[in-house]
């Protein structure tokens, strides 16, 4: 499926939720990895705010990519953040979504205000 580049410049990007292990398996705790590089995967929650809207969205990342210092509550910045479309079926029940990737979570900044 397409992979959309998202513009994050202008958002203010909130940590939610501490980094944890991408489960993928529920049932056997077993850890998602990436599919080319054999890495193992984490998750992020964040509240992403531009424009006046604010979204709460699950972000995975590369574990390599996890920064140190982060903390719940501080502004983050996601390298390379895309979106990805998915659907599929479950139990006889048509699913559909957003899945968000990024190359890393690091410390980040409030942005400033653009004086006019």
């Amino acid at each position: 499926m397409r992979v959309i580049r998202v513009d994050a410049s202008t958002a203010t990007i909130l940590l939610t939720e501490a980094p944890a292990p991408k489960v993928r398996d529920r049932q056997t705790g077993e850890i998602a990895k990436d599919a080319v590089s054999g890495e193992a995967l984490m998750t992020v929650g964040v509240v992403f705010i531009d424009e006046g809207d604010s979204s709460l969205i699950q972000v995975t990342i590369p574990e390599s990519g996890v920064t140190e210092g982060l903390a719940v509550g501080s502004p983050v910045s996601l390298p390379g953040l895309v979106a990805r479309p998915w659907e599929s079926v479950f139990n006889g029940q048509q699913r559909h979504g957003i899945a968000y990737r990024a190359a890393a979570v690091t410390t980040g900044a409030f942005p400033t205000a653009q004086a006019g």
